[in-house]
């Protein structure tokens, strides 16, 4: 029989250990779990809530904590408390990529709930998977129902690779890829790409030949085009900020000559600079179309989520709609109900993908080892949602389907 000791322990940064009139459960500085399930999950609520409840073997303290209370042994539902600031709790000793490994039981617990209204969302019985690892810089993912493979960038690689649903292999799509970034496919199911090497926008016809849709505005080159979608009328809206010409990694170094803009591809070719952003990154259309999401990675003081609401093809004034705080967010997707899935990153606790209901309010949570930069619902549903994170692909199956 597993026995399970439930210890009550805590972590006060701002507490001095040795202080002997700190309140019982305080003088403990921090936690560490060698198991890194429980630890993950203590952290999650540790960073929400304040405090944790999990159940530990003496065993898996692997570092003198004081214990405040232990409970009988002889039972695996037995619960520990940990109280802390609303803050990250450190965990040491774990590398989070090589001991990443799929949950063993269901419901995942990656997957977290942080308002009722998410739970629908969750699939009790699927569980996070890792289809591929090896990137350098993971982006870009774009859904091929026709054949039934996934596409997406490994920037600094200089290439794009695919995965296969149906045998689970994995190949090279392109390479070079001229640094691609953002990928989607346009209403006849042609690949459309943002390039940072060629500071373009191009559509792959289905010949395999290459258009190139835009590369310069008034007669200046673009900067570094980095994630783009398609509107139900052909117009083709994409992000320009600089990140691919800061240097050599992504892209090859150069001099902007261009604001950031939000830029606007209309079907016949004329080419608008629909909005001013401090960096515009990933965007997204709510499911009729009404309103375009964009995440704005320079904003101050914190990185945020704008709204325009739009109008016969034209932008409203921007209206500030999240404020990201502590999150990264990067690429974002829309689901069927208007929810915004958003990659997001800022460290263990908040890497992954960030939920949030058409009001703003964040519902819920999929936890990933690494950044998530981009994701993409697919699979004959669209309810299988790949992540492209750091490193690595991922995906969950979920319980909503994604829109364009």
């Amino acid at each position: 029989m597993t026995v399970a000791h439930a210890v009550l322990v805590s972590e006060a940064d701002f507490i001095d250990a040795q202080d002997a009139s700190a309140p019982r459960g305080l003088a403990a500085r921090r936690y560490l779990l060698s198991c890194g399930q429980c630890a993950r999950r203590l952290e999650r609520d540790l960073m929400l809530f304040g405090r944790g409840e999990i159940p530990v073997r003496p065993e898996e303290v692997i570092e003198p904590v004081r214990i405040i209370e232990v409970l009988p042994a002889g039972t695996v539902n037995g619960t520990g408390t940990v109280e802390t600031p609303l803050a990250r709790a450190p965990v040491a000793g774990r590398n989070l990529m090589t001991d990443w490994k799929p949950a063993m039981r269901v419901p995942d617990p990656a997957v977290r709930v942080l308002d009722e209204r998410f739970r629908h969302y969750v699939l009790p019985l699927a569980k996070l998977e890792r289809l591929a690892t090896g990137c350098r810089w993971a982006e870009g993912p774009v859904w091929f129902g026709d054949h039934r493979t996934l596409v997406w960038s490994d920037i600094p690689n200089d290439r794009m690779l695919r995965w296969d649903a149906a045998s689970e292999m994995l190949s090279v799509f392109r390479q070079p890829s001229n640094y691609a970034n953002g990928n989607t496919r346009d209403h006849q199911g042609r690949l459309v790409t943002c390039e940072h090497g060629g500071r373009r926008v191009t559509r792959t016809e289905h010949d395999g030949t290459i258009t190139v849709l835009a590369d310069s505005y008034q007669g200046k080159r673009l900067n570094a085009p980095n994630d783009v979608v398609v509107a139900a009328d052909g117009t083709v809206w994409f992000s320009d900020p600089v990140f691919g010409i800061l240097g050599d990694y992504e892209g090859y170094r150069a001099e902007p000559e261009l604001p950031t803009y939000l830029y606007r591809l209309d079907p016949d070719g004329r080419l608008d600079a629909a909005a001013e952003l401090r960096s515009p990154n990933g965007l997204a259309f709510s499911p009729d179309e009404s309103v375009l999401y964009v995440v704005e990675s320079l904003a101050v003081p914190h990185r945020r989520i704008v709204a325009y609401d739009v109008r016969d093809g034209s932008l409203g004034e921007q209206r500030p709609f999240i404020d990201c705080g502590d999150g990264t967010p990067d690429g974002l997707r829309i689901d069927e109900d208007g929810n915004l899935w958003c990659g997001w990153g800022g460290g263990e606790g908040l890497d992954g993908v960030r939920v949030f209901a058409p009001d703003a309010t964040p519902i819920g949570h999929i936890d990933l080892p690494e950044r998530c930069a981009n994701l993409a619902f697919g699979g004959r549903a669209r309810n299988r949602l790949f992540l492209a994170a750091h490193s690595s692909l991922y995906a969950l199956y979920v319980n909503v389907r994604g829109v364009r």
